[in-house]
């Protein structure tokens, strides 16, 4: 099994990344841009685990305990086969 994280700033979260994106885009052109937030895409493979719901868990688990800082960021999991 394969987990897909996406992992955002919550609302209100500077993200000078960001603005940064955002201006680079105008710079190029892009006027139609209103805002950019930038974010974290992970992928963990689980070859051993077989139970869907517990792989989610589990990767739920790892998100709160390492790869998301959840003061100030959102995560979601996809688990897929």
């Amino acid at each position: 099994m394969k987990a897909k994280v996406h992992i955002t700033l919550k609302n209100g979260v500077l993200d000078p990344q960001g603005k940064a994106v955002e201006h680079a885009l105008k710079g190029l052109g892009f006027d139609g841009v209103g805002g950019v937030r930038q974010g974290k895409y992970i992928e963990v493979d689980l070859p051993q685990q077989k139970d869907k719901a517990k792989a989610k868990a589990d990767v739920e688990s790892m998100c709160k305990s390492l790869l998301a800082n959840t003061v100030i960021e959102n995560f979601s999991v996809e688990v897929v086969d």
